[in-house]
């Protein structure tokens, strides 16, 4: 569930800045400082200090590990529990639970795993290969609630302090956010705030939110430091969107795996789809919280992203990753339209319509496709293709004059813009030039329609797709806000 940086091969140096790790303490905190998890300092941190701030009781931990494994909620064994139940005295500071996907990080991910083990416990490290995050909400947390419904008041601590880990790429802190997000059905419940230890690629989020962009080579003692400051980090908020894709029923489409079947059509009724909307029409849905996009950059990384699947073998690192990458960049024409095709049919004004809902309104609006781009961009981070800030620092007075404000990542606004090439894309995303800025929107829908297009490319953060167009009836992608907001833990 990793996520594909949309321009891997080009702008990302930062995984590849140190090639190994160095002995002495100057060189090991160099190494800190350029690879991530940024503003750790060399302030000792107690390994049983820690620990005790971390660790729950352990009638708590193997109580949850049983109904995790028995994926029963209730099936609590009576000599687990203390009784008269447990005194909140006994509750931790902050207790955490870690996810951690082993296969990121490359040889990492195992001795990591070993590590986290060593300074909390067995039973609050989950392995995501062996525990999926919806069996812990829904049998782990669920069996803590149950406890201290029945009286006890450490599980009742507990589960109002509790913080969760993710030590995993975006794909994976996306996944961990998407299962927490079924406890605001229950209005009731506290939802835990996420923090990131980083092992993706692109790390968008990670760097979002103050935890650095990769992995450091000095990782034994900077893991003691990220779980200390992820314990007293203040909490954050982030927006959530939601994706609905409505296409014409028959048409055959291999989503990711974080676009699931629909069975109703939710599509916005405030703006009609008119002639061009199917009179069948099949329905998936999904939640992004870094991107969607739309063009050729997609279609660039369906392409890595297919082969990384065939063939894994010659994609096993970060250097090998960033040729094949570039290699497909300019295949595909991103850089150069190849002189075979109409460069007409490479402009996505040409089976592309854009229609926004501004913050505080209840009416569409058209808002015009630009000219010769070949990439459209919906942004929610600041952070945008392993580490870059496309949509730019914007100075108050071009804010003013085009109807924006200051980008965030939790003011229920999605950022829209293009890229008209690879040559461009380049020099945005090493920030000598801003991105061809469209909107701010509360509310998006893209139509395509096809004609001599028979495939559009779309990616939802790192997650790539080929959707099929029909030359009768249009294809519908809206994005609207979720109504309830993501808590992450800042670790700035």
């Amino acid at each position: 569930h990793e996520k594909y940086s949309p321009f891997l091969g080009l702008m990302d140096a930062t995984t590849e800045k140190f090639v190994a790790a160095r002995s002495s303490t100057v060189d090991s905190t160099a190494a800190m400082r350029g690879c991530g998890l940024a503003n750790l300092t060399w302030v000792g941190v107690d390994k049983e200090e820690l620990r005790q701030r971390l660790l729950m009781p352990e009638y708590l931990r193997l109580a949850m590990r049983d109904c995790i494994k028995r994926k029963d909620a209730t099936a609590i064994p009576d000599h687990l529990l203390l009784p008269g139940g447990g005194v909140a005295d006994m509750a931790p500071l902050a207790p955490m639970v870690v996810f951690i996907n082993p296969k990121s990080g490359g040889r990492h991910g195992p001795v990591l795993k070993e590590r986290l083990q060593q300074l909390m416990s067995d039973e609050q490290v989950f392995d995501l290969t062996e525990v999926k995050p919806h069996e812990f909400v829904r049998y782990g947390l669920a069996c803590l609630e149950k406890v201290a419904a029945e009286g006890d008041e450490c599980a009742k601590e507990c589960r109002a302090r509790l913080r969760i880990m993710v030590a995993g790429g975006d794909g994976t802190v996306g996944w961990v956010l998407g299962c927490l997000g079924e406890l605001n059905k229950d209005e009731t419940s506290h939802i835990p705030p996420v923090g990131v230890i980083p092992l993706g690629t692109g790390n968008d989020l990670s760097r979002s939110f103050g935890w650095g962009g990769s992995f450091p080579f000095a990782w034994r003692s900077a893991v003691k430091r990220t779980l200390h400051r992820a314990s007293m980090g203040p909490v954050a908020r982030l927006d959530s969107w939601k994706i609905l894709v409505s296409m014409p029923s028959g048409e055959v489409v291999d989503p990711p795996y974080s676009l699931k079947a629909s069975e109703e059509n939710e599509l916005d009724q405030g703006l009609e789809a008119g002639v061009d909307a199917p009179p069948v029409a099949k329905t998936y849905e999904g939640v992004f919280y870094n991107y969607l996009s739309i063009g050729m950059d997609a279609q660039v990384a369906y392409g890595f992203h297919h082969l990384r699947n065939t063939k894994p073998y010659l994609a096993q690192g970060p250097i090998s990753n960033k040729l094949i990458y570039s290699g497909f960049s300019c295949t595909q024409g991103w850089f150069c339209t190849p002189c075979v095709s109409d460069p007409g049919l490479r402009g996505l004004r040409n089976i592309l319509k854009i229609h926004i809902k501004k913050v505080n309104c209840s009416q569409w609006e058209e808002i015009a496709v630009p000219r010769n781009v070949r990439s459209v961009v919906a942004l929610n981070l600041q952070s945008y293709g392993s580490g870059s800030h496309p949509w730019g620092n914007l100075k108050p007075d071009y804010l003013e004059k085009r109807g924006f404000v200051e980008a965030h990542s939790d003011d229920g606004l999605i950022e829209i813009f293009a890229f008209k090439h690879g040559w461009h894309a380049s020099f945005v995303m090493t920030e000598l030039i801003s991105a061809k800025h469209i909107a701010q929107a509360a509310a998006v829908r893209f139509e395509l329609r096809g004609g001599d297009w028979k495939d559009a490319f779309l990616q939802m953060d790192g997650e790539p797709w080929k959707q099929p167009m029909n030359p009768e009836y249009s294809t519908f992608v809206e994005i609207k806000k979720v109504p309830f907001q993501s808590l992450m833990i800042n670790g700035a």
